[in-house]
């Protein structure tokens, strides 16, 4: 008896007797065989959560089980590719469909046409087995490794150079216990909700660089670290993740656009090719991977691009690269799946949400991690993984935002206020905060400042004095204040403007190096000093407000980095003498 649909509701379809159904396995569902995924299993029924627009399909039609779980295809040819949420390749769908994606088309994720050169780094006759190198082909100026597949091991009997596609084999290697001959092409596929294996997990220690002054300095994170940026409608948060894509010390970009409204991705589509890598001078879309499920594809599409995404990181982290995975949002992926929890008809927890939330939102965020690979180097590797949230109204009480926090390991606050009044990023450092300050203090003292904890430290008490006071002012006025705590809010107010404000569409002040940062603290606190100095020797505070050094200070974020640090100690010469 072939498998048959019994019922339809949106994206849920249910069939009865398909042969051999487990969970999570592909199936093709009716006439246009549309691509969908096992997601239960009750007596002789099968739920199939389908990726595509199931209109027009009719109880009674046939559904084929592919025996295997949507898998990702890895490979050369990955960097620079724009998917869908399954791995489809949308300048492919466009050629043969337009504009609009019909249903029932599927293509290859890569290319079986283009030839890489393939230069091997091992010998015939030599011994190796999973995660180990066999050779290398050039990516858009990536050294690709040919990496030996997961539970394949023995010696080399036979090794090739030259020009391959992905599925021609490159070499052969024999067991030497079974005899067996494998053959091994470029070409990988590996299940998405199945994690990579490693070898060894290792401590978040080395900071991962992004160039925004209020994250590197106040809320740093680690390689291989986790972060969420929750925020209200308008906040920024699309914004700041494309400028962590684009400055972030990191290899890899994954860049997961998941859920989001059209017009964003179009923006990333369109401006990513033109972007110069501040790294090398190259287009920074040659070390980028997008994938886009906007808002209007299909929602149980959504649910799976996450988990596309980071096993792609995982392949490059394997390689030992830093790759870093931005989710765009995790908010829309929650909301598919309460729909597809919805269709299911199981019973709902808090927002309507699935009891299962916080489990699924831990297995994706505990794929991130700085590891050493499986390999007989012992490469190092990272996957970090910072994911937008949206909560409804800005409020950070909802579930979403809450199981997140629950994980992640840093929390940047973008606050509507501070967007509301053009300050942007609009994080809140009153209440965002980071668990690896500590594990990550020896890097900064090592590579930044001896003193850098009590650097910030200091201004960071100076911003939660700054609350205390305008407590108070709020009560009695500004002007019933002492000179002292005027003077406190005069320069917690150029810390902001100056210091935490950053214009992410400035050619020199869209990213700030370390150093940089170090010593615009320094001037900050040097200034501060000054004038209390002044004050203590009963300067006029008017006087002190006004000096014309505060509009010098504020206008150094304007200077490139060679001038920035000559204009610097022209400005400490004037305070110090």
């Amino acid at each position: 008896m072939s498998a048959v649909i019994t019922r339809i509701s949106g994206s849920l379809v249910v069939a009865k007797a398909v042969e051999n159904a487990k969970m999570f396995d592909l199936v093709l569902v009716g006439k246009p065989k549309l691509m969908g995924e096992i997601i239960k299993l009750k007596d002789d029924s099968v739920f199939i959560q389908v990726y595509e627009d199931t209109t027009g399909i009719c109880v009674g039609e046939q559904v084929f089980n592919t025996g295997a779980p949507l898998s990702v295809e890895l490979g050369p040819g990955l960097l620079s590719s724009i998917y869908d949420g399954v791995q489809r390749p949308l300048p492919v769908l466009e050629k043969s469909c337009g504009s609009f994606i019909a249903r029932g088309v599927s293509s290859f994720g890569l290319s079986r046409d283009l030839r890489w050169h393939f230069i091997p780094k091992v010998n015939k006759g030599d011994l190796v087995g999973p995660g180990d190198v066999l050779g290398e082909v050039q990516e858009k100026g990536i050294n690709h490794y040919i990496l030996v597949p997961p539970g394949i091991s023995g010696n080399i009997e036979e090794l090739k150079e030259g020009e391959f596609t992905i599925e021609e084999p490159i070499a052969y290697i024999r067991s030497p216990l079974t005899a067996h001959r494998s053959p091994i092409t470029m070409l990988q596929r590996w299940p998405v909700r199945v994690s990579r294996p490693i070898k060894e997990r290792l401590p978040p220690n080395v900071p991962l660089f992004t160039g925004q002054r209020v994250l590197d300095t106040f809320f740093p994170i680690a390689k291989g670290a986790t972060a969420i940026i929750p925020g209200g409608f308008g906040t920024g948060k699309t914004v700041l993740e494309q400028t962590l894509a684009k400055f972030c010390d990191c290899d890899i970009i994954v860049y997961i656009g998941c859920g989001e409204r059209g017009n964003e991705m179009t923006s990333v589509l369109t401006e990513f090719p033109h972007l110069e890598d501040p790294r090398n001078g190259r287009p920074l879309m040659d070390r980028t991977l997008l994938i886009a499920n906007t808002s209007n594809m299909p929602v149980a599409a959504r649910e799976a691009s996450i988990y596309v995404g980071v096993t792609i990181a995982e392949y490059y982290r394997d390689m030992g690269y830093d790759v870093v995975v931005l989710a765009d949002s995790t908010s829309r992926w929650a909301e598919a799946l309460r729909e597809i929890s919805s269709r299911l008809e199981e019973m709902p927890q808090e927002e309507g949400y699935p009891p299962y939330l916080a489990d699924r939102l831990n297995k994706f965020y505990e794929r991130a991690g700085r590891v050493r690979c499986f390999s007989k180097d012992n490469r190092i590797g990272s996957v970090t993984i910072i994911g937008a949230v949206s909560p409804p109204g800005g409020d950070f009480s909802e579930p979403v935002t809450q199981n997140s926090l629950r994980i992640s390991g840093a929390f940047w606050a973008l606050d509507t206020n501070l967007a509301y009044r053009r300050h942007f990023p609009a994080i809140n450092w009153l209440i965002s905060y980071t668990l690896y300050k500590e594990r990550l203090k020896g890097w900064f003292e090592n590579n930044v400042s001896e003193d850098w904890e009590a650097l910030v430290n200091s201004v960071s008490g100076l911003l939660q004095k700054e609350v205390e006071i305008q407590k108070v002012a709020q009560v009695v006025g500004i002007e019933a204040l002492p000179a002292q705590e005027r003077l406190i809010l005069e320069s917690c107010g150029m810390v902001r403007e100056i210091f935490l404000q950053q214009n992410a569409f400035d050619p020199i002040d869209r990213l700030s190096s370390l150093k940089r940062q170090e010593t615009l603290l320094r001037i900050l606190l040097l200034f501060f000093k000054v004038q209390n100095l002044w004050l203590k020797k009963g300067k006029p505070l008017e006087e002190i407000l006004e000096h014309s050094v505060k509009e010098e200070i504020a206008h150094l974020r304007e200077f490139g980095e060679e001038e920035f640090f000559k204009e610097v100690e022209r400005i400490k010469g004037r305070l110090t003498e």
